[in-house]
C-alpha cells in the first residue's frame, strides 16, 4: 500500500502522518501549488498562521486553537519538508536541537543549579543564551532582536535589553514625552518614532505589553464607534 492509499485508509493521524501527508502533496503527482512553494513564497503563511493562533489564544476558543495549532505545525512541517528535499535535514534534526536546548537553557531543572524565582531562571536564561550565541557586546545582542517582530514589540525588547531609561524614572520618562509633545507642532516622523519609543520604555518600566495595550486600545475605539 502506497502512502496516498495508506493515509486515506486511517481514522486517526499523528506527526509523522502529517510528515507523509506534506511529503505525498510535493511529490510526483501531488498539488501543482504545493510543489511550487519555497520557503520565500510561503513566508507571510507562516506569518498569518502565528497570528491566528494568537486571535484563538486571545478569544479563550480552545476549537479554533486546535485548529489554527494544526495550521501552523502544518506550516512547520512543510518549511521542514523543502529543507528534506535539498537534503540539508530532517524534522528529528529539528526536534534534537530544540530538546537539546531546552535541557541546556533548564540547568535548575536538568542540572544542579538552583535558583529561587522566576527572576533567576530569566537571568540565567539570557547568560546561558549569550554564551551560546557568543553576543559579546550589548549591540551584538540588541541587533539579534529580530528586526521583522511588530515595531512596538520590538522597541520594548530593545527598551528592556538596551537598559538606556532603567535609571530613568516614570516621571522623568513623562517629564521628557511632554516636552516632546510640546515640540511637536508639525509631527516629525523622527519625533513621532522617538515619542512612541519612550511609549514603549514607559510600558516595560509599568509591567504593560505595549504591543497588547495598544491592540486592546484599538478594540476599545473600534467598539465605541
Amino acid at each position: 500500500m502506497d502512502k496516498k492509499q495508506l493515509l486515506l485508509s486511517k481514522k486517526a493521524y499523528n506527526i509523522y502522518d502529517l510528515i507523509d501527508v506534506v511529503e505525498v502533496l510535493r511529490g510526483e503527482g501531488g498539488c501543482p501549488w504545493d510543489r511550487e512553494q519555497t520557503h520565500e513564497t510561503i513566508r507571510n503563511d507562516l506569518i498569518e498562521e502565528t497570528y491566528e493562533v494568537v486571535e484563538a489564544i486571545d478569544t479563550k476558543d480552545a476549537s479554533l486553537l486546535r485548529e489554527e495549532l494544526g495550521d501552523l505545525l502544518f506550516q512547520i512541517i512543510f518549511h521542514t519538508q523543502i529543507e528534506r528535499e535539498e537534503k540539508v535535514l530532517e524534522l528529528d534534526d529539528i526536534v534534537t536541537d530544540v530538546c537539546a536546548k531546552m535541557i541546556h537553557r533548564h540547568p535548575h531543572v536538568f542540572g544542579d543549579i538552583t535558583v529561587q524565582n522566576t527572576g533567576e531562571v530569566l537571568s540565567n536564561w539570557e547568560s546561558i543564551k549569550t554564551e551560546e550565541k557568543q553576543r559579546n557586546t550589548l549591540q551584538d545582542k540588541l541587533r539579534a532582536i529580530p528586526p521583522m517582530l511588530p515595531a512596538l514589540m520590538r522597541a520594548q525588547k530593545v527598551a528592556k535589553k538596551s537598559g538606556v531609561y532603567e535609571a530613568v524614572s516614570q516621571e522623568a520618562l513623562i517629564e521628557k514625552m511632554q516636552a516632546l509633545l510640546d515640540e511637536m507642532k508639525d509631527g516629525t516622523s523622527d519625533q513621532i518614532g522617538e515619542l512612541l519609543f519612550l511609549t514603549t520604555a514607559l510600558a516595560h518600566k509599568k509591567g504593560i505589553p505595549s504591543e497588547q495595550a495598544l491592540f486592546e486600545s484599538t478594540n476599545q475605539l473600534i467598539d465605541s464607534i
